[in-house]
């Protein structure tokens, strides 16, 4: 029996790789449609995602194969969608958020905003959680937990140290017997009763006994406070990287699968979904889920005793924060590279909010005549990256004909100048090649591809007929009936195949029922960023859960509240500034397209 399991568990991949076909090729042997040939292609990547036998970006590569084989789309039609506008615009996020990094301006800010806000615990949280959330709406949010995590955690041992009185002798060193005579004095006129210790440590000898009955109560609630801290700052901390990313375009993937597949099926929309509307409607969200998640971890690890934020530095807390100011001190006077990468991302943001013709009616002027959009969000990201290729990352002096690059001494250090290791330029092709997520840029064109796919063959029309039914109910409840199916099914599969599996179809239903598009598949993009339930549900969960110091059913209680506080919140947003922002109460001309193939 035990050798037929070790042959079955040797076989898992093989068997989970040709399982699913079998069990699939029914469908388009029988039917023998266009729209069963793209189901059997769609199901069989919806099992390959959440399974992951294989990488994500490998199966986002099945349309290349698939659809030219049943008919559905040529290779060239579907090749066309592994690159488009949203996925330069997607690269060029990555490689500034690569600047930001290898400049250490992200630490920098990090520690600074840290500084400011104090080591006392619900502060900390606090101070966590902003920054967190901070950088992970311009760098991806594994990059921003993985440098946070250990920050934290080397704050949480500082304040876990128990600090030494003054004048109190060290434990287990130089204690005569006139110290431990008078500890006894001490313990008999404080009144401790042997009735208070378990019969266990009563049958302890007598120093055991008086050693036991002055610290085991105490030493049980300190490490019992110390496990709530550590559980509540690590989930503080992959939570709002969860919640960041979703305040800005670029945050996470499931944003650019909305903008990319929105401009797709909707081509005349007139560039709705950009970046400053997009921040417009998701940070105020934002801004109210970290709000609620901050109240919401300090009711379930602090309690009420909202007291906290007042209270005192201790001993240990202010150890704690010499941690941070130690860390910040390493990274000595701020650098000619962070200055200009600092300068450039401002002037980034700058650019993508005025940009809109909306916003600035002189950039629309100057980039989008004849009624057609020339500049979008990809060509002013791109434009910042292409700078920051020829840039170089220290201050440049003319000597002769010739650019001699200085290097600013490290503090403490003897010599005016330190080996330069990198390029000289403010990126490094080398440097972008190694931290840029490639697989990533392949999932979103192996789900643009899809979404043609379901658009081609009318498998889109016909699942948004299957939810025709829905048009009884009230648009909001629709709505947060959808975020509700989609922060569940988020937290088995990533958030990117989610949105790729699914805006397609609220796109097609909210046509069929002459509801604006927006209103489901904005509420619906957002859903897909709610996996605060399991640790393998995204990155961010995964590395703080790798610590030790969380459980399973930890991160389950705190996330099931935080998951229908993310569906309430996206529901409100839509309904009340949404519904003014997008005016959701009409159904748009730009939404009469022809579904057919």
């Amino acid at each position: 029996m035990l050798a037929c399991l070790r042959s079955l568990r040797d076989l898992r991949d093989p068997l989970a790789l040709i399982l699913p076909v079998l069990m699939l090729l029914p469908l388009p042997l029988v039917l023998r449609c266009q729209e069963a040939y793209c189901g059997f292609i769609v199901l069989l990547m919806a099992v390959y995602w959440c399974t992951e036998i294989i990488p994500l970006a490998i199966t986002a590569i099945v349309p290349v194969l698939l659809f030219p084989m049943f008919g559905i789309m040529t290779s060239k039609e579907v090749c066309k969608q592994y690159m488009k506008d949203t996925n330069m615009l997607f690269l060029g996020g990555l490689m500034v958020a690569v600047a930001v990094e290898s400049c250490n301006l992200h630490k920098r800010i990090a520690l600074r905003a840290l500084l400011l806000v104090g080591v006392r615990p619900a502060l900390l949280m606090m101070g966590f959680m902003g920054v967190t959330a901070f950088l992970s709406m311009w760098i991806s949010n594994t990059a921003t937990t993985a440098m946070m995590v250990p920050i934290a955690q080397a704050v949480l041992d500082q304040l876990n140290t128990t600090a030494p009185q003054p004048g109190d002798p060290e434990p287990g060193h130089g204690q005569t017997a006139g110290d431990q005579e008078l500890e006894e004095k001490n313990a008999t006129n404080d009144g401790i009763q042997p009735a208070l210790i378990s019969p266990v440590v009563q049958t302890q000898d007598a120093d055991m006994e008086r050693e036991m009955r002055m610290s085991a109560v105490p030493h049980s609630d300190e490490q019992s406070e110390q496990q709530r801290l550590r559980k509540m700052l690590s989930l503080s901390v992959c939570y709002s990287a969860s919640i960041g990313g979703t305040a800005t375009l670029t945050g996470t993937g499931p944003n650019l699968v909305l903008k990319g597949q929105f401009s797709q099926i909707f081509p005349d929309n007139g560039d709705v979904i950009n970046f400053a509307s997009w921040f417009g409607f998701s940070f105020p969200n934002m801004l109210i889920m970290l709000t609620c998640c901050w109240l919401w971890l300090h009711l379930l690890f602090l309690g009420v005793n909202f007291g906290r934020l007042r209270r005192d530095n201790s001993s240990r807390e202010q150890a704690a924060y010499g941690i941070i100011q130690g860390e910040y001190r390493k990274l000595g006077l701020m650098s000619f590279a962070e200055k200009l990468v600092l300068g450039l991302f401002i002037l980034l943001i700058a650019l993508w909010f005025t940009r809109e013709p909306a916003l600035c009616a002189a950039g629309g002027s100057l980039f989008n005549r004849e009624g057609k959009e020339f500049v979008t969000d990809a060509t002013v990201v791109m434009f910042i990256t292409f700078l920051m290729f020829i840039m170089p990352s220290h201050r440049p002096r003319l000597k002769g004909w010739a650019w001699n690059r200085t290097v600013e001494a490290e503090p403490g250090s003897d010599s005016g100048e330190r080996k330069d290791h990198r390029s000289g330029r403010l990126l490094d092709w080398k440097e972008v090649q190694r931290k840029l997520p490639w697989n990533v840029v392949l999932l979103l064109g192996g789900g643009f591809a899809l979404a043609k796919g379901c658009e081609v063959s009318g498998l889109s029309l016909w699942l948004g007929s299957q939810m025709l039914p829905l048009q009884n109910l009230p648009p909001w409840s629709i709505a947060a009936l959808l975020c509700l199916l989609l922060a569940i099914f988020t937290e088995c599969t990533s958030n990117v195949a989610t949105a790729t599996l699914f805006l397609p179809i609220l796109a097609s239903m909210a046509v069929l029922i002459k509801l604006n598009p927006l209103y489901v598949m904005i509420p619906g993009t957002l859903s897909t960023s709610f996996a605060f339930m399991l640790p393998v549900a995204t990155p961010p969960n995964a590395i703080v859960f790798s610590y030790g110091h969380l459980r399973v059913t930890d991160m389950v209680k705190a996330g099931f509240v935080l998951n229908l506080i993310g569906v309430v919140s996206v529901t409100v947003a839509i309904n009340t500034w949404g519904r003014a922002m997008f005016h959701l109460d009409t159904f748009p001309t730009w939404a009469n397209i022809s579904r057919s193939p």
